[in-house]
């Protein structure tokens, strides 16, 4: 029973009793938490009495002495966000040093650097800062070749960085980071044309490709006949040479040349498919063809229809 006892009262004073009172103690203000990255401003009568910057537990007692007891219905508190923020402006009109219409879109990061200035000095910092970096980048960036505007993002954010920062730092803001991320046309009949005219420069280049490659093939199929033309010649013209020496080798024997002829006589008869008549050896052939003609007439004269 004590056992349930102590722990009923245990659970009581931890979960109950305690987070009211110190709920009460910050009411009352005796005490306040400053999260990471964050600022609390207190404010009583018109006066700034206390910033408060560093993360962790302050007593305000030690800091405000009897101003921390009133400060919650006669003051204010002002609890800032201090992480860095970003912004991206799109779209700056802009023109360029021949005059055609560009647009820059550019990116940049801003924190708080002075809680008071950034309550006081403006009611509206962050506006008032995009405004200025809108304002610098036409300003800076107006008038500049357009191979140079195309190109050299890094110079260009530089020098919009370098025009925004000492006056945004006055009003509690301090530029971060920032960075030219796109340069475009505005115009879009400019854009049009210049998309015909890249299109004309393509195909332009593209026919001249193949037009060149048609060229080297030529040559090179030209080059390639010429060479195989002398090397053919060159053959046919060592031809006879070689035939007739392998011809004069061959007629030192007349019977190899003998033979050899006539197997090339019989190739050359038997490949050119002309028509053989064979005729049987006698004196009397002629006679006996004519004889033999004759009578097949007369046999069919007398052979009725």
């Amino acid at each position: 029973m004590n056992l349930l006892i102590a722990a009923g009262v245990t659970f009581f004073l931890s979960f109950v009793f305690v987070p009211i009172f110190l709920a009460l103690l910050q009411m009352f203000g005796v005490y306040t938490i400053v999260g990471e990255r964050s600022c609390q401003v207190y404010v009583l009568f018109g006066k700034v009495v206390a910033t408060l910057d560093e993360p962790g537990l302050h007593f305000l007692i030690t800091r405000l002495g009897w101003k921390a007891l009133v400060m919650r219905w006669l003051g204010r508190r002002y609890v800032l966000d201090m992480r860095v923020d970003q912004e991206y402006l799109r779209s700056n009109p802009v023109n360029s040093e021949e005059g055609a219409p560009m647009g820059i879109g550019i990116w940049y990061e801003m924190y708080i650097s002075d809680p008071v200035a950034y309550l006081f000095k403006n009611t509206d910092p962050r506006g008032s800062l995009a405004a200025n970096v809108s304002n610098s980048t036409v300003r800076c960036l107006s008038n500049l070749p357009l191979d140079e505007m195309l190109v050299n993002r890094h110079p260009m954010s530089q020098t919009v960085r370098a025009e925004v920062s000492p006056k945004s730092h006055e009003w509690g803001y301090k530029l971060g980071s920032i960075y030219i991320r796109k340069v475009h046309f505005r115009d879009h009949e400019m854009i049009k044309q210049i998309e015909s005219k890249v299109v004309n420069r393509l195909r332009q280049v593209t026919g001249a490709i193949k037009q060149d490659g048609v060229n080297r093939v030529s040559i090179i199929g030209s080059t390639a006949e010429r060479q195989a033309a002398v090397e053919f010649a060159k053959a046919g013209a060592i031809r006879p040479r070689i035939v007739g020496m392998a011809l004069q080798q061959i007629a030192k024997d007349q019977e190899v040349f003998r033979a050899l002829f006539d197997v090339l006589e019989t190739q050359r008869i038997i490949t050119g498919e002309a028509r053989i008549i064979m005729l049987p050896s006698g004196k009397h052939m002629l006679g006996e063809l004519l004889a033999t003609g004759g009578e097949s007439r007369s046999q069919r004269a007398l052979t009725p229809p």
